[in-house]
């Protein structure tokens, strides 16, 4: 390999060997031919095979409670989750009670959705800390699906211009439970096609954005229960604008009780909530003020009868007990799948998004693809037990985590307390009022109000990323969730096309006693070295930028193609021209000559003819006209008089001259003058090779390569070299498979690094004024 290592002083080092280019690094690093990846065949046939090992492997990768709670420590993690489970469950029944009414649903589902999901994850999840169930976000989206299809003028009263509530809300349950159910199928087919990535197509300020506008929607939709009015329904684009207006109009008709009730209760929820973060760290476990809060209001509510005297709207009966599983309505399909696929996408987003956060955190993996099937599946059982779509909370999986928890046991010991809940002690909530849970939604929306302040640190670090958060929160707020969702990610989208579109091109320079190579831009010390430009694109090259990528080219070298082209080609026409008319010119002097060498002859001949008939002397006439040098001529056997050779010999010596002598030696002298103002407008300033460092790009298409092929073109046309520096070894076969290397360019055009290039290029000008010394002085 021929390269020489030697010490030095800590935070540098030296290296010695050759310039490589591709065909040199070849050698060295002896690339193989080979492949390691198994044939399709060889696939298919591995995918059939069935062992032992094998069926364990799948087993536990589909089934992960079998993998972790077998070796369960109960010492070190049961009091932790049972504090944790402890809490989480207490949560669990305020939040499901409240958030079952976003949903446009009675309270008790609520608690269902808090239980038959949880269990699932406990045996499919991979998170240890997360807490699966209901959610604002996911409620306020199926909210809006069951009251579009279900809406209260479709279910009229008898005889009476209100309307049937059981009807509507049993009608409204079928809804949902068929919504979750192909929410879930969704996930769960996603999840076996592992098609996780999907969600790395919603960027976190999307997710943020998207969230908050979500967060707007449920304050709107709880300020009915504030203010004890009854908007009308809207639905569609601005129907959250159109529900504020309706409320602000319906204001005079506040019902005061429930405005008191809400006032109070939001009151101690925020005042005491403040006293948990302010005291977590001293506090074993957070003051648990929201069921204090249910239980506090539901026996103030009972006892003092403020239902009777000031209708004050309470929750209503909730009946105990499970109910029995009940396959859901597949009619209902066709009109919640755009729906469902949006829930589908938006939870296991918000899923994912906290269970990597809490795996980082405390050192675990969590199985994204496994993660889509264990959502799906808790959609799907839960919505044959009547529960609708959840996901994780972030309030309560920072609880769950705050307060000690370890494992998915957690989870466990808090659907046990919402089970306790629904089978004993649910019936005894049915006075409590509607407003304190519509409070309760409200303070749990904090979290999502402070990503407000995503806008002002976006403006400083990003601001395409700050458009992405701006986009989708107007599109979610005036478009609704579903229409919002979709124009958000589009945009997302166009931002990513945008980027690669709009590369930062930069011309590189050499920063001394280094082999580093800088924008000159950006890095005072890099300067550029004399006759070579260094032209790299933060991007990929491909056919989106490939026409950009050129011009950008010419524009940083100040070098035109176009023009020079055009020039060089008006040129050479030009002096085309100037040779013909110079040809011509020689042509017609020649035929002069010829003519007076026969007019000399002519008249030489008849002046000896006169002389040989005065003199009556034939052989000396034929004497002197060989003493003379004349000679006859004759075409065919018949004389056409006699030439002079002396003057034929001239005659042959001046054509020849006239296309070969003087002024070809003039028409040289032009080309090589021509070829060397050429030059010098080419480069301009001195410029005789061109790098094009594509250490960025990671793949080729046709465009790409076709660009980089005219660009070794059109540049070899003004006399400028063209060489590749850091092209990858997948990008490298892929120019081999679209026939990019020939003879005029060969794979010595391609080098390692730009440092070879350069050598490579100094070395074959025999440049030694400039000296690239790169030993014991790069900093590590």
């Amino acid at each position: 390999m021929d390269t020489e290592k030697k010490d030095c002083s800590v935070g540098e080092y030296f290296v010695k060997r050759r310039v490589l280019d591709e065909l040199r690094l070849d050698e060295v690093a002896q690339k193989g031919t080979w492949s390691t990846k198994p044939t399709l065949g060889e696939r298919l046939k591995e995918s059939l095979r069935c062992s032992v090992p094998r069926l364990k492997h799948t087993l536990l990768s589909w089934i992960p409670v079998l993998s972790w709670l077998p070796h369960y420590s109960i010492r070190e993690n049961f009091i932790g989750d049972l504090i944790s489970g402890c809490s989480v469950g207490i949560m669990h029944l305020p939040q499901g009670m409240a958030y079952a009414l976003l949903a446009s649903l009675r309270p008790v589902f609520g608690l269902y959705t808090s239980l038959y999901p949880v269990l699932v994850y406990f045996i499919f999840g991979t998170s240890r800390h997360i807490s699966i169930g209901t959610f604002a976000v996911i409620s306020i989206m199926i909210g809006s699906v069951t009251e579009r299809l279900a809406p209260d003028i479709d279910f009229p009263a008898n005889g009476t211009n209100g309307t049937d509530l059981d009807a509507r809300d049993a009608h409204r349950v079928e809804i949902a439970c068929s919504l979750t159910v192909l929410t879930g199928i969704f996930q769960i087919l996603l999840g076996v096609v592992r098609f996780g990535f999907v969600v790395t197509y919603l960027s976190e300020p999307l997710i943020r954005g998207y969230t908050t506008g979500s967060a707007c929607h449920v304050c709107v939709s709880q300020l009915k229960y504030l203010f004890g009015v009854k908007p009308a329904r809207f639905t569609g684009p601005l129907s959250l604008i159109y529900t504020l207006v309706d409320i602000c109009r319906l204001l005079p008709e506040t019902k005061v009780p429930e405005l008191v009730v809400s006032l109070v209760a939001l009151s101690v929820l925020i005042v005491v909530k403040e006293i948990n973060d302010c005291y977590r760290q001293k506090l074993p476990m957070p003051i648990p003020i929201e069921i204090i809060a249910i239980i506090a209001a539901t026996i103030i509510i009972h006892f003092a009868d403020l239902t009777s005297k000031y209708n004050i709207d309470v929750v209503g009966e909730i009946p105990s007990g499970l109910k029995a599983p009940r396959a859901p309505d597949a009619t209902l399909f066709t009109d919640v799948i755009g729906d469902a696929f949006a829930i589908a996408i938006v939870g296991y987003a918000i899923n994912i998004s906290l269970g990597k956060t809490f795996a980082l955190k405390h050192g675990y993996k969590v199985d994204s693809n496994q993660e889509l099937v264990a959502l799906g599946l808790s959609n799907t059982v839960g919505g044959f037990f009547q529960c609708y779509s959840v996901t994780s909370s972030l309030s309560r999986s920072l609880v769950q985590e705050s307060t000690g928890g370890k494992t998915q046991v957690a989870g466990l010991i808090s659907s046990v307390i919402v089970l306790i809940t629904v089978l004993k002690i649910g019936s005894l909530f049915s006075d409590l009022p509607k407003a304190v849970l519509s409070t309760i939604v409200f303070v749990n929306l904090k979290g999502m109000f402070k990503q407000f302040l995503d806008v002002s640190l976006l403006w400083k670090t990003n601001k395409v990323d700050l458009m992405v958060w701006l986009v989708t929160f107007t599109s979610t707020i005036l478009l609704n969730l579903d229409l919002g969702l979709a124009v958000s990610i589009g945009f997302s989208m166009l931002t990513v096309i945008f980027r690669t579109q709009l590369p930062r091109y930069s011309i590189l320079g050499h920063v001394s006693g280094t082999d580093l190579y800088l924008d000159t831009d950006t890095y005072k010390e890099a300067k550029e070295i004399p006759g070579i430009k260094i032209f790299r694109s933060s991007t990929t090259i491909y056919y989106t930028n490939a026409e950009m990528y050129l011009e950008a080219l010419q524009e940083k070298s100040g070098i035109e193609i176009g023009k020079l082209l055009t020039a060089k080609k008006k040129q050479e026409r030009k002096l085309k021209r100037k040779q013909d008319k110079e040809k011509n010119k020689a042509k017609k002097e020649a035929k002069k000559q010829r003519e007076a060498v026969r007019r000399v002859s002519k008249d030489t001949f008849s002046e000896m003819n006169e002389r040989r008939v005065s003199t009556g002397l034939k052989e000396q006439s034929q004497g002197d006209v060989v003493a003379l040098g004349l000679t006859e001529t004759s075409t065919n056997g018949l004389s056409i008089g006699q030439v002079n050779e002396a003057y034929q010999h001239d005659t042959t010596m001046s054509d020849s001259d006239s296309e070969t002598g003087y002024h070809g030696d003039n028409s040289i002298n032009k080309v090589s003058q021509r070829g060397n103002e050429e030059k010098e407008r080419a480069v301009r300033s001195g410029t005789h090779s061109i790098i094009l460092d594509i250490s960025t790009t990671s793949f080729v298409d046709t465009v790409s390569v076709k660009t980089l092929k005219n660009i070794f073109r059109d540049f070899g046309e003004i006399d400028l070299d063209v060489y590749l520096a850091g092209c990858q070894a997948c990008v490298v076969e892929q120019l081999e498979a679209a026939g990019f290397f020939s003879e005029s360019i060969p794979k010595s055009r391609l080098f390692v690094t730009v440092h070879d290039a350069v050598l490579h290029i100094l070395k074959k000008l025999g440049d030694t004024d400039f000296v690239l010394d790169v030993s014991c002085s790069t900093q590590m």
